[in-house]
Order: structure tokens, then sequence, then C-alpha cells
């Protein structure tokens, strides 16, 4: 940031410094020609034509730089070629500060108005030089008036212009750069003390930053303390579960090291039946982990279209006679991982089919800030009353025998949550059987 201050500070001074010196320069050298200008309009009224036709002032010139030699003062007035290309022989007129010196004088071109020129004549003397072509009255000769006076004032006076501009801006620009890196500085000193804050918290000595920080960095450091505050619920949830499944698999292991210890007669029969147990708990548990763990990602997207199509696709091919048809918003996406949504829809296609009579029928339908996916089937239904107890661990209505865990529905509600959905179980009004309705964040 200072950096790119200081270039852009002195590019922008540069830039101003070259115009302020064209301005300054191009005045000095305007009122400098101006004044030679007057000189020569005075010397070209009061010119007038000698008994001989030779160039003689009326009255004398004011300035007395005109009379002393070499004083950097001259006028020149010399006759010009005819139309015949011949010079008159009349005398010229110059002035006595060229003393035995001589202006030079281009004749190849008209100077019927006014020129102004720099010339390099007379060896370390440049000189600026206005002339003009002039007929007195009653004289038939052309003449030429030149002017021209040293620049060795004007060039000294633009060098100290140059000399204080740079001088100027340059301390100009120094004053920009350091005020352009203290407020840098200071501006960031905020920054360091969040990361210095960041740093007690990493060691303990805090647990969240202080808010007294100004307007500018407010949302960072309330950004940073939803932060921790999310990761402390991520690790507390973390412990919970662990707490949880440790709680679930004490009970089964329990009654199989006792059924051990007592050496029972049915205990294949007992560590079978509780092996079970425990991996419905495990597999429900590290369902419920992966969902937590992928639920950080916030650019989670899965298109429910391609993951019906999927399950539809499996459920199909495992379960004979069934039909499943979907209908509905084909271009629709969730805030779900693919992985998490396949397990959901899969759980509740699968059960559609496994408890119904072949028909399963699935919807699509946005309903912002949700999508619903409806999923109904043939079967016989359960009551309102019973509804909810399909939601517990391991509960299971039917009784059939049909191989299954209880977990299915559990695991669809508690992944459904950890995204911000729900599920919820009606009745089917056109297939006569159940009802589940997933409702899941629009992505």
């Amino acid at each position: 940031m200072i950096v790119i201050a200081g270039v852009w500070i002195v590019i922008l001074l540069f830039a101003g410094g070259f115009a302020l010196d064209r301005v300054l320069t191009n005045s000095l050298v305007r009122n400098f020609d101006e004044q030679l200008e007057l000189i020569l309009r005075s010397m070209i009224g009061s010119s007038e034509v000698g008994p001989e036709g030779e160039i003689r002032f009326s009255r004398p010139p004011a300035d007395q730089r005109f009379i002393e030699a070499y004083s950097g003062s001259y006028y020149y007035i010399s006759p010009l070629p005819g139309a015949d290309g011949k010079v008159p022989s009349v005398a010229d007129f110059p002035s006595r500060s060229l003393w035995d010196r001589r202006l030079e004088i281009d004749t190849k071109h008209d100077h019927s108005s006014t020129q102004i020129h720099d010339s390099f004549q007379f060896a370390g003397e440049p000189l600026r030089i206005v002339e003009r072509d002039v007929i007195i009255p009653g004289s038939p000769v052309k003449w030429r008036f030149q002017v021209a006076q040293s620049r060795e004032n004007l060039d000294a006076q633009l060098k100290e212009l140059r000399t204080t501009l740079v001088w100027a801006f340059a301390v100009l620009g120094l004053g920009l750069i350091i005020l352009a890196a203290l407020q840098t500085f200071y501006g960031l000193w905020p920054l360091r003390r969040v990361r210095s804050e960041v740093a007690a918290i990493r060691s303990g000595a805090k647990t969240r930053v202080s808010e007294d920080f100004p307007n500018e960095l407010r949302p960072l450091t309330d950004e940073i303390n939803q932060l921790l505050a999310h990761n402390e619920e991520q690790a507390e949830e973390a412990r919970r579960h662990a707490g949880n499944l440790a709680h679930a698999l004490k009970t089964p292991l329990t009654v199989i090291t006792n059924a051990a210890t007592a050496r029972s007669e049915d205990l294949a029969d007992t560590v079978c039946r509780e092996a079970t147990t425990m991996r419905r708990q495990v597999d429900h548990h590290l369902a419920r982990a992966r969902a937590i763990g992928r639920r950080a990602s916030s650019q989670a997207r899965a298109a429910v279209w391609d993951s019906l199509c999927a399950v539809q696709r499996a459920v199909t091919t495992m379960h004979e006679g069934v039909t499943v048809d979907i209908a509905g918003d084909k271009k629709v996406e969730v805030r779900v991982e693919r992985q998490d949504l396949d397990e959901m829809l899969g759980n509740l296609v699968e059960n559609a089919a496994k408890y119904g009579s072949g028909r399963v029928f699935v919807t699509v339908e946005k309903s912002a800030p949700f999508v619903d996916i409806l999923v109904e089937d043939d079967g016989p239904g359960i009551p309102a009353e019973q509804r909810d107890e399909l939601f517990i661990r391991g509960k299971r209505l039917d009784t059939t025998g049909k191989p299954g865990t209880g977990l299915g529905l559990a695991i669809v509600r508690d992944v459904a949550e950890i995204y911000g959905g729900r599920i919820t179980l009606e009745e089917s009004e056109d297939l006569g059987g159940l009802l589940a309705k997933l409702s899941l964040p629009l992505g």
C-alpha cells in the first residue's frame, strides 16, 4: 500500500510539476517577447528617412543599453533586396551596442508579420530576436527591423523557477509519502491487535476477540467470534455424540459380558443379537458424524433429480416388481452434500418399495426457501398416532419379519436437521399409503 501510494504520488507530482513548469515558463517567455515587441513597435514608430535615403530615429531609444558595447540589447535595421534581387545602396542602421558585429538576416522568407525566434549566432551569448519587414513612408526600400536581447537573464529566471519547483515538489512528495506511510501503519494497527487476540485465543488466554475495535473491523471480529462459537458447538456436539455412542454400546456389551461369564447356553444367540444392535447404533452415529463433518462446507450443492434417478435404478434392481415414478422440477438443487442426499432418498424410497404394494411415486417441488421431496407408496399406511414412533432409533412397526434395522427414518431425520431441513409423515391422497415429505434448503 505504501509503495503503490508512493508511486502514484510521484506520478501525479511529476505530471503536475511538468504542467506548472510549462505554464510559468511560457508566461515568462511571453512577457519577455512582449517587451521586445514593444521596443520594436516603438522603433518602427520613431523611424524616418534621412536625406540620403537612410533610416534614422526621430527620437533616440530610451534604453541606454543600445549604446553600450556588447550590452546584450541590440537592434539592427537593414535594407532588403528588391524585386530584382539587388540590395539597395543605402546604409544599414545598427545599434552601437553591436559594435563590430551584425545580426544575421534571412532574406528567403517574408516577415511582413512579427517573427520571434532564438539565435545562437554570437558565441556564448544566446539571443532572443523579434523582427519584422517594414516599408517606411517616403522610402522605396523595404527594411527589416530586428531587436535582439540576450537570453541570459531569462534563462537564469527559468533555471531558478525550475529549481524552486523541483525542491518544492520533492519536499511535498516526500511529505505525502511519509503521511501515506503513517496512515497505512496506524490504519492497519488494529489488525495487529486482532492477530494478538487470535494468538491469545489459541494459547487459551482468551475465548473471544474483544469488541473494542473500529467499525471497519467489527464485521471481521464478529465473524471470528461466530466461527469460534461454531467450532465450540461442533466440539460439544462431537463430545455428546461420542457419549451417546458409548452409552448405546455399554448395554449390549454388558449383556454379552454377563452371558459369557455365566457360560449361558444361548451365548451365540445373545452375541448375534447384541452385535446386531451395536451395528445399528454404529451405523446411525457414523451417518450423523459424516453429515456433521460435511455440513461445514457452505458450497455443498446437489441436484435432486440426478440423485433420485440413481436411487430409482438401485431400488428397482433390488426389488423386483416395484415401479418408482419421478415427477417435478428437474433442475432444482439443494444445499446438501450428494452422498447425504443419496442416503436420505435411498432410505425413503427403499422403505416405500419394501412396505408398499409395488408402486412408489416421488414428486419434487420447489417451495422457497426449501425443496419439498414427496415420497408416496401404495401400502397400508400408518396410523397418525404411530407415525412419530418411526423416528425412534431401533423402533419398528413392521411385524412381518422383513429385514431392517429400524434406523432408516431416524437417520433421515437427523441428517436433514443437521442441514436445516425436516421430515414429516402424512397420508398419501393419491396412492393411499404413507407419504414422507422431506424438506431441504434450496441451493
